[in-house]
């Protein structure tokens, strides 16, 4: 995909989920040493982040979910996943690399396996922080697209996790 395709499919103002950050908002496009970038306000954490124009999409950078996407994400909850008897580190890495294809449905995979591992055993430290940077991007980004409040989106999460 060439440059001015890119710059066809971001524009500023559009809210933007980058996978390894969260929900934002892209604030501006701005040149830097010949290169462009975009500004992407992070909603959950209030900074900036600077992504190049032209390897935004491959670095995760999407459009939210559809209210459908949404719907579906939070129904897989309830179906419950765990990641067989891996060791911690296998998992943490199957769970990294879910978490950057960035995809609603891949972040609820995430969400799903840890809060499950947890019940049975404590997590790892690096594992705690992925399973709350991924809950923390499922309630952020499914409370936007539903329009639903955050703390009753982390409510409805935590009973379909129950089910």
């Amino acid at each position: 995909m060439n440059s001015t395709e890119i710059n066809a499919v971001f524009k500023i103002g559009d809210n933007v989920v980058y996978p390894l950050q969260g929900v934002g908002c892209i604030l501006a496009k701005e040149m830097r040493n010949t290169r462009e970038y975009y500004r992407v306000q992070i909603n959950s954490s209030d900074m900036d982040v600077l992504l190049p124009v032209d390897t935004a999409q491959s670095l995760g950078l999407r459009h939210l979910a559809s209210a459908t996407e949404a719907r579906k994400a939070i129904s897989s909850l309830s179906v419950r996943r765990e990641m067989g008897r891996t060791d911690w580190k296998q998992r943490l890495i199957l769970n990294q690399e879910l978490m950057k294809e960035g995809s609603m449905l891949a972040v609820a995979k995430v969400v799903n396996s840890l809060y499950h591992r947890s019940k049975v055993k404590e997590l790892p430290v690096q594992e705690r922080k992925l399973y709350d940077s991924a809950l923390t991007l499922l309630v952020d980004e499914s409370s936007s697209v539903l329009g639903i409040d955050q703390e009753e989106m982390k409510k409805k999460i935590f009973s379909r996790l129950e089910k």
